[in-house]
């Protein structure tokens, strides 16, 4: 009796069990499949797509890719598919530093010309921390870039964004002083790797970083001729369809890295489990900075550290060409989403929303959503001709203005009511009257401003140019 009453409680707690086991299996198919309608409409190779790594108590729960690498073959995209991934390359850069400090080679207070002399002196010590927390002052090394009249598709390296921030006479800011996102940064933190390493920053990061994680392929491009195994090509849509996206750029620190969402949820469970670098730079990485004035920022270590509906999220994306990228962190969920895009009309961040929206939906607190504080607050824009100019007056502004910073012309021309800017290589732009002296674009250029200065004769003499909230007071002198 006693040996049947035991054998009915075996079979009871195995069929316990075995529904249990049953309701994960469906809850998990369940899931699986909510997830896939969410990007159900970007399978098919007959357009661009992207690639989806969602990973849950250290575990990779989820992995796939949708739509073509290549429009012209009809190659699909998979889960080792690499693609470019734009600015989430910033928190590869920042680790590199980090392992150099720990080795004793470096510090992140030391000031940036102890490694790199040609930075100018601004008077004011720039240190490696600030370059990794976008609080240098530093003017943005793209928007330096495109003003000179350099083209997106124009081939980039550090050795020319080193020559141009060379010849810099002025930050935006003092050190530590605010927060203004700058690429220039983080390139010149790769340059200080290479410099204290003695290797390529793309040798150092995959002997130091890949390999011993293996991720075995990634890398950082500082070739744009080279070879790289599937990866996926760069789109864009116009009204006839889509276009090739070019990038030319070998630039790297600040972008540049290629990956695959495989090897990169590898890089995503050594935040949680380091078996690479130590829980001290994962620390480091992971605090928020604070300004000279003792406020903290939103700001860790390349990487931006904020609430999604009442959850810490470590996060960041990145975009170039027709590349979008998005990698969010949720440590105390123990969850990541990462997603990659080739083509620019695919909202990476929207959709990894969405995927947060369907995993995370039982941990939400009462806050408000990222998405509504991560809308740029423009500053309130003056209604354009708010001042009238003659047509004699508007004459007082033509002429040609030089800038020895970027080593470049810009040509003015009065019309009717506005001014028309042209660059050879940029093309023309029409500025419009704010304010006496004062002049704003139709928001072509991020509501840029141009602020013409006079001299005691009430003769215009130079213009000083802002804008996108990375370059101010930019000075172009007027030449006679």
């Amino acid at each position: 009796m006693k040996i049947f009453k035991s054998i009915q409680l075996i079979l009871f707690c195995s069929a316990i069990l075995f529904c249990l086991q049953s309701q994960s299996q469906n809850n998990s198919t369940n899931l699986e499949n909510q997830t896939d309608s969410i990007f159900s409409k970007y399978n098919n190779l007959s357009n661009a797509g992207l690639a989806v790594s969602i990973i849950c108590d250290e575990k990779v729960k989820y992995s796939k890719g949708y739509g073509s690498a290549n429009l012209e073959y009809d190659i699909p995209i998979t889960s080792s598919t690499v693609f470019h991934i734009a600015s989430v390359s910033k928190q590869f850069t920042v680790f590199a530093i980090l392992l150099l400090e720990e080795q004793g080679k470096l510090s992140l207070d030391d000031d940036i010309r102890k490694y790199i002399p040609e930075v100018p002196d601004f008077g004011k010590t720039i240190t490696l921390r600030h370059l990794a927390s976008h609080t240098s002052g530093l003017r943005d090394q793209w928007y330096l870039l495109g003003l000179a009249g350099w083209r997106d598709d124009d081939i980039k390296t550090n050795k020319q964004i080193i020559d141009l921030i060379s010849n810099q006479e002025e930050l935006n800011f003092s050190p530590g002083e605010k927060y203004a996102y700058c690429n220039t940064g983080f390139t010149l933190l790769a340059e200080v790797v290479s410099r204290v390493s003695n290797q390529t920053f793309s040798d150092f990061t995959k002997s130091n970083i890949f390999l011993p994680l293996k991720m075995l392929n990634t890398q950082f491009n500082d070739d744009y001729e080279k070879i790289i195994r599937n990866r996926a090509y760069s789109y864009y849509k116009d009204s006839t369809g889509y276009k090739k996206s070019i990038f030319n750029n070998e630039s790297v620190g600040a972008t540049n890295l290629n990956t695959t969402i495989e090897d990169m949820s590898l890089w995503s469970l050594n935040f949680s489990n380091p078996t690479v670098g130590s829980k001290e730079i994962i620390s480091k990485m992971n605090t928020p900075t604070t300004l000279n004035n003792g406020l903290p920022t939103k700001l860790g270590l390349g990487q931006f550290i904020d609430k999604y509906k009442g959850l810490k999220e470590i996060y960041h994306g990145g975009l170039d060409a027709g590349y979008r990228a998005y990698f969010s962190r949720f440590p105390e969920q123990s969850f990541s989403i990462i997603i990659f895009t080739n083509s620019r009309d695919i909202p990476a961040y929207s959709l990894a929303s969405k995927v947060m929206d369907l995993y995370l939906k039982n941990d939400f607190k009462n806050s408000p959503n990222k998405e509504t504080a991560l809308i740029n607050k423009k500053e309130n824009v003056t209604k354009k001709d708010s001042i009238k100019y003659s047509v004699l007056e508007l004459k007082e502004f033509s002429g040609k203005y030089y800038s020895p910073e970027l080593q470049t012309a810009y040509y003015i021309t009065s019309k009717e009511n506005y001014l028309e800017i042209k660059h050879l290589r940029i093309g023309t732009l029409k500025i419009h009257p704010l304010k006496k002296d004062l002049f704003q674009d139709d928001g072509e250029w991020d509501f840029s401003n141009f602020h013409f200065i006079r001299n005691d004769s009430n003769k215009i003499i130079e213009m000083r140019f802002s804008g996108g909230g990375r370059i101010h007071n930019l000075k172009f002198i007027k030449q006679k």
